[in-house]
């Protein structure tokens, strides 16, 4: 199949990172979200991403006018059904995802390819509540997209060939290399990393380091390039816990269970750097340890 419009499903910190390197390899983008100011605020970070791309001599100019001028934004599912290949980047919970599928469904192309940024959430479930299954798999971006160069492509159960051909295509496009997971909770990256954050969240409760100790010993002693309760900050405490909750009930295992101070952390909507406080707090100018 041959795919050149891609509908981005999402305007937040993923969805806007999607859009921005499909318009750079050339893809027409139609991004959507439920709000004007979301779409607003994400072509305007689109534009100071690729801006800094330019000043540091990584984009040409008019690579970067052309790739703008190739994403639309709308308010309406329907602009997005009439696009080759969709990819959902909205919020990590399994009901808004399927919500927006039953959505979109009567706008589909007979032969749309379906996707979802999904982190951990179950692509075959998903892909059985879509006209499509056999069209539907992961299509799992790295944060921040425009830097990262993995994507993960997690095949469901009734995954065909010929679309994971197709969205392999696409990941070899953008630059990116593809790791090929099978559809078990989590995935491959965050299967090993979240329960590893998870962990240096249950070293904190426990009280064998606190916040700035444990960061630097993994920074230091492991090579890590950030500590794992500053990366729980970056990622988002709420999509930590989300991703625990989904892997503890899908496993049946003990090791995975969410840590308590992780779960009190997100009830006091300490989510991280979105909400200003997580394991650090950022309202003034340097990160400060909140434990």
């Amino acid at each position: 199949m041959n795919i050149q419009t891609i509908g981005v499903i999402g305007a937040g910190q993923m969805g806007n990172g999607i859009a921005h390197v499909m318009s750079l390899a050339g893809y027409d983008v139609v991004m959507s979200d439920i709000s004007q100011d979301a779409l607003n605020k994400a072509m305007d970070t689109i534009r100071k991403n690729m801006s800094r791309q330019v000043s540091r001599g990584k984009l040409p100019e008019e690579e970067m006018n052309g790739a703008l001028s190739r994403i639309r934004t709308t308010l309406e599912m329907a602009d997005i059904g009439a696009s080759d290949l969709v990819i959902e980047a909205a919020t990590e919970r399994e009901t808004v995802k399927q919500a927006i599928f039953e959505d979109l469904q009567p706008h589909l192309k007979p032969d749309t390819i379906l996707t979802s940024n999904t982190s951990s959430i179950s692509i075959t479930r998903l892909a059985s509540r879509t006209d499509r299954p056999e069209k539907f798999m992961g299509f799992h971006f790295m944060n921040p997209v425009p830097v990262m160069k993995l994507v993960e492509l997690i095949r469901g159960i009734a995954t065909d060939e010929p679309t994971y051909k197709a969205c392999l295509e696409v990941v070899e496009r953008i630059g990116k290399t593809a790791s090929s997971a099978e559809d078990f909770p989590a995935f491959i990256v965050n299967r090993v990393l979240v329960p590893m954050i998870n962990e240096a969240v249950y070293v904190l409760y426990e009280g064998v380091g606190n916040v700035r100790s444990i960061d630097e010993a993994m920074k230091l002693g492991a090579n890590h390039p950030m500590g794992p309760l500053e990366l729980a900050d970056f990622i988002g405490l709420d999509t930590c816990l989300a991703i625990m909750n989904v892997l503890h009930d899908g496993l049946a295992d003990t090791k995975y269970r969410p840590c308590p101070l992780l779960t009190k952390y997100v009830e006091a909507g300490w989510l991280g750097r979105k909400t200003k406080r997580g394991f650090y707090d950022y309202r003034g100018e340097e990160p400060v340890p909140t434990r």
